[in-house]
């Protein structure tokens, strides 16, 4: 992981609507919880600039992020985040403690590499959809890749690319295919172009057309 997060923290004994409303409006912060750990959630509040600024960077969302609250530093995870429905603005952030020893969940941004190159595509004439834009992965947290990449050169026309396709870092798990192969869900493919037709299926149709009778057979 290229990029190291920081966030400064103050602990808030406040809690409640008014006392959040008074943070948003009045010391542009916002209000927030840390838990797990085999500790008590603490709330908390966070600078809404600071905050936001960091979102800005996709990293963020899957990595690692030191938490200085009233200056003692702990290592923690977004997990959720509540925005303001018609406004730029933060309302409330979750974060989950992190255990160097203890596996962690999360999900990963997927990215898709030559895209444009893939024989799919530049040979073929297809066009790529993505069903998914992350995966959701278990690992330990020094293992936490900042995203997957997925190479798209070699895929053709017609295939469906599935989680189990992904060759994942060392260390990182499908939590998906954990559960089993029938949780392997498509991530990608590549749909061929308009007017093509698959040879075998169009064989296949010709075997099953009745053939003309010779209407002058005896």
């Amino acid at each position: 992981m290229s990029d190291a997060f920081e966030l400064e923290a103050t602990s808030r004994a406040d809690v409640g609507k008014g006392a959040s409303r008074r943070l948003r409006r009045l010391e542009k912060k916002i209000p927030a919880i840390v838990y797990g750990g085999g500790k008590d959630p603490s709330s908390i509040t966070l600078g809404h600039d600071d905050l936001w600024h960091h979102l800005e960077n996709e990293a963020f969302f899957s990595h690692i992020i030191t938490l200085k609250i009233d200056g003692t530093a702990e290592d923690v995870l977004l997990k959720d985040l509540q925005r303001h429905p018609a406004k730029d603005l933060l309302m409330h952030a979750d974060f989950l403690r992190v255990d160097k020893n203890q596996p962690i969940v999360v999900n990963v941004p997927l990215h898709f590499t030559n895209e444009e190159a893939c024989i799919g595509v530049k040979v073929q004439g297809g066009r790529i959809s993505h069903f998914a834009n992350d995966i959701e992965i278990r690992c330990l947290p020094k293992d936490l890749p900042e995203y997957i990449e997925v190479d798209m050169l070699e895929v053709e026309s017609g295939m469906v690319l599935h989680i189990s396709d992904v060759v994942l870092p060392t260390g990182v798990e499908s939590v998906a295919l954990s559960h089993g192969a029938e949780h392997d869900l498509a991530i990608a493919n590549i749909a061929q172009p308009k007017g093509i037709v698959d040879e075998d299926a169009a064989e296949g149709d010709a075997a099953d057309e009745p053939k003309d009778e010779d209407s002058s057979e005896s």
